[in-house]
């Protein structure tokens, strides 16, 4: 790679050439995008434009020769990994988005080698950005996906979390194969009501979670998740766990709609993990599409046969 410093503001062509592979390579360049991301408050609740930009180095191919566009790395697999990444859970950071564009590009065989740069075209007088090179050594062991976890999500009300048969219904989940996932609402305590929208949330989540973390200090099996990648580890490893909703529904992109009820949040939580059944434990069940709803009394020491 060359030493000259200015290659280091160049094209991510000339950035690219630089390396002094000889591999072909597709691009995209300035392509914006209306985003919600970033760590500050001021970027939550409102958009910005973000510019992507995109070389990918390319294994030997004779597309040129056979004109066959499926021997060759489509343009379309650089915005589609844009606009998945986009669309999986709202980040806070660039890197963290440069980073995972970079490695689902580099799943396709293909691509050896990825050039990302990531700009916020209007947080300052310039472009504020990052910039990240990955191999296609960086993914290795990825290849072939992994199988998708179901969890069975039950909603405990306030009336279960103090009923007798409580640590029975705890036991029963704890034996059953897969994960479990417990979900609570605002405790007894009325949380404080504001006029702003977004403060309003924060609150309400927060005392769905000093519910969550009481009833997780009652059991030793029980441990509170509040980050996507704490919940993915869990239901890998068939553990019992309470969520913790605040970072999870503040980082999604299609969040729940203000408002939402604990029930109904417990529902979005399911459909936003691919669970088919839900336990509703003490209230009435929520309404909603493509999830099978298995209301309980309070009063029943068993559970339903999901």
């Amino acid at each position: 790679m060359t030493s000259d410093p200015s290659t280091a503001f160049a094209p991510l062509d000339d950035r690219a050439a630089a390396m002094a592979l000889p591999l072909d390579r597709i691009s995209l360049r300035d392509h914006v995008v209306e985003v919600e991301i970033g760590a500050f408050q001021q970027e939550r609740g409102t958009t910005q434009r973000v510019s992507f930009s995109l070389v990918v180095e390319v294994a030997p191919h004779d597309g040129a020769q056979s004109d066959d566009v499926d021997s060759i790395l489509s343009y379309d697999t650089l915005t589609e990994a844009i606009a998945a990444e986009l669309a999986a859970e709202r980040l806070n950071l660039l890197e963290t988005l440069a980073e995972r564009i970079a490695l689902r590009v580099l799943r396709e065989p293909q691509a050896q080698r990825c050039f990302v740069r990531i700009e916020k075209l209007d947080r300052g007088p310039g472009a504020l950005g990052v910039e990240i090179v990955r191999a296609h050594g960086d993914v290795a062991g990825e290849a072939g996906g992994e199988v998708q976890v179901v969890p069975l999500v039950v909603y405990l009300s306030n009336a279960a979390l103090c009923a007798p048969h409580l640590a029975g219904w705890i036991d029963r989940l704890a034996q059953r194969e897969g994960p479990a996932v417990l979900c609570v609402g605002p405790g007894a305590v009325v949380p404080p009501a504001v006029d702003h929208p977004q403060a309003q949330r924060r609150i309400d989540l927060l005392s769905i979670e000093q519910n969550a973390w009481a009833l997780a200090a009652r059991d030793a099996r029980l441990s509170v998740v509040a980050s996507r990648t704490e919940l993915d580890w869990a239901m890998k490893h068939g553990a019992l766990t309470v969520w913790a909703p605040s970072k999870i529904v503040l980082d999604s992109v299609t969040p729940p709609p203000m408002g939402t009820h604990a029930p109904g949040l417990a529902s979005w939580f399911a459909g936003q993990n691919g669970a088919s059944d839900m336990i509703v434990i003490g209230e009435t069940p929520p309404e909603t599409a493509g999830l099978r709803l298995w209301p309980h009394r309070v009063d029943d020491p068993g559970l339903p046969e999901t």
